[in-house]
Order: C-alpha cells, then sequence, then structure tokens
C-alpha cells in the first residue's frame, strides 16, 4: 500500500471517528442546554428538549467547522467530566438519563387528573370571611414574621437551583415544598380543643402539628417568599393549595414537577380548576405536589 493511500485511510479513519464523537457529543449537551430553556409546548407536547437537540447539533456543527481536530477530545473529556461527577453528585450520565426520562414521562405517561367537586364549579360558594374557623386560621398566618421568612428562603433553596433559568421560581416553591414535607412530623391535637398554630410555632417545635397546622406553616411559606395559596377544609382534613395560573403556567408546573421529583413515582397531578384558574394540591399525604386529594367534601376555603 503507498503511503498516499495509507494516508487517505488514515484520515478516513480519523474523520470516521470524529463525526461519531460529534454524534457522540449531542447526546449529554441536547439535555443540558434544556435545563437553561424556557418550556416550549405545541400542541399539548413538550418540545423544548428537541429545540435543545437543533442548538446542539449546531453548536457541534460549528465545532466540526472550526476545530474538527477537537472534537474528539472534547467528546472524551465530557466523559472524562461526566464521569467524575458521578462521583460527587453534579451533572453526570444519571443527569442525562434522567433528563431523558422527563420527556417521557411528560409526553406520553403522566396526565393531570382534575378533582371532581364543587370547588371546580364555584369556589366562592365556600368562602365565608366572617365565620370563626376563617378568622381563627386567617389570624394565624405570617408571611412577614423574620422566623417565617428566614426559614422559607433558607429552604427554598435547599433543592433543584441547577433548574432556576428554566422554571424561574418554580424551582424555590418546589424547593420550600420538599423540604416542608419531607420533614413534616403528624402530632395531633387534643380530643377536646382544636389548636391553630402560627407557622413560627411550628418551626420552632420542630415541624411537629397536624394537618390545619402544616396548611397553615406551608401556605404562609409560600405566600412569603411571592406565591398566592389557599387553604382547603374537607371533612375530616385540612390541606393547602397553590395558584398556579392558567392552563399553560400549569403545564409548565407539571412538567417541573415530573423533573423535579424524578425520585417519586408519578402517575398523575391532581388539581382544582375554575374559570381558567388552576390550583395544585399541596397537602403533606403526597410525596410530591399535586399528589392525591384525600376526599371531595369540600366544607370552607380560606384565602389569606
Amino acid at each position: 500500500m503507498s503511503a498516499a493511500e495509507t494516508g487517505k485511510k488514515y484520515k478516513h479513519t480519523q474523520d470516521l471517528l470524529t463525526y461519531t464523537a460529534g454524534l457522540l457529543l449531542i447526546i449529554p449537551l441536547a439535555p443540558f442546554i434544556c435545563r437553561f430553556i424556557p418550556p416550549v409546548m405545541l400542541g399539548g407536547i413538550n418540545i423544548d428538549l428537541i429545540i435543545s437537540f437543533l442548538i446542539a447539533i449546531v453548536l457541534v456543527r460549528l465545532l466540526l467547522w472550526l476545530i474538527k481536530p477537537l472534537v474528539l477530545p472534547a467528546a472524551i473529556l465530557i466523559t472524562l467530566v461526566l464521569l467524575f461527577n458521578q462521583l460527587n453528585g453534579r451533572y453526570s450520565f444519571s443527569s442525562v438519563y434522567h433528563d431523558y426520562k422527563t420527556l417521557a414521562y411528560i409526553n406520553w405517561k403522566v396526565r393531570e387528573e382534575k378533582q371532581s367537586d364543587l370547588l371546580n364549579v364555584s369556589p366562592y360558594m365556600f368562602e365565608n370571611p366572617a365565620g370563626k374557623v376563617s378568622r381563627l386560621v386567617k389570624a394565624k398566618v405570617q408571611t412577614t414574621d423574620s422566623t417565617v421568612r428566614n426559614f422559607s428562603v433558607q429552604h427554598s433553596l435547599d433543592y433543584f437551583t441547577v433548574y432556576e433559568a428554566k422554571y424561574k421560581m418554580l424551582p424555590r416553591y418546589l424547593s420550600l415544598f420538599r423540604y416542608i414535607n419531607m420533614n413534616f412530623k403528624y402530632v395531633p391535637d387534643t380530643r377536646r380543643d382544636e389548636y391553630y398554630a402560627t407557622p413560627k410555632e411550628t418551626i420552632l417545635n420542630g415541624l411537629g402539628g397536624d394537618c390545619d397546622d402544616h396548611s397553615i406553616l406551608m401556605a404562609s411559606c409560600l405566600m412569603s417568599i411571592g406565591a398566592r395559596c389557599r387553604m382547603v377544609i374537607v371533612e375530616g382534613h385540612m390541606y393547602p393549595e397553590m395558584f398556579v395560573g392558567d392552563k399553560e403556567d400549569f403545564e409548565i408546573m407539571q412538567q417541573a414537577i415530573i423533573q423535579l421529583f424524578a425520585d417519586t413515582q408519578i402517575h398523575r397531578i391532581y388539581y382544582h380548576e375554575y374559570n381558567g384558574e388552576f390550583w395544585i394540591n399541596l397537602d403533606y399525604s403526597a410525596k410530591h405536589p399535586g399528589g392525591p386529594y384525600l376526599n371531595d367534601k369540600v366544607k370552607l376555603v380560606i384565602e389569606p
């Protein structure tokens, strides 16, 4: 074989390796880029990962065009970085798998579940501003107390910080939900008296209390960092809900929950909707936002 033929064969092999490395580079690059792109819905299908793929393809193509010899070393370097990150909990092969799995769940597996009760017909029929329970509960809500505010800010930063660019404030709200629900301990009131604790009391006593204490705590903490919340009293129970927005906002919230709570098995996202306004369940009875409602016997709605 002549030197020219050897050189041609070597160049062909090098080109094959380079283009293969470029294709492999797109696989982890696309979901990484997707973390910084706001959710994009088209006909009920999430397409932000598709957009991220197109951006990744363009970037790799530019890399092949401008500095082709560096593509293979770049692919090797990224592989090593992902392997290293696998050990310290940063963006790794597990993160890549998680992001692809999230897309499949968002578009094909998880479905929303609208609660079938009168809250979806007219929530105003349950409003009772002059009622004793409503007055007592509203009086316990604290959103500007320094202990409540500092607690809320601190734990809104515990989880999901990498998703701030994509989901804006939602990771803050969902981080706070996760911390409270992971650490809240159910402690019943006495049989004779119903005691409503302020969120400051619940924080200082180590996050112990019953369903109304949890609802007041969750609503107060989320409201202290900008969310809109309400508390719903049903037969034998009280739970908090957070206002999400319209249908499009709800789709984004649903995607965020599936992606951020990937360690939890999610089949349905439960919510109330009235006149185009969506509210999502934040009860302690579920491990993720939008968990099932305990029952549909609504007695009172309290929005501070």
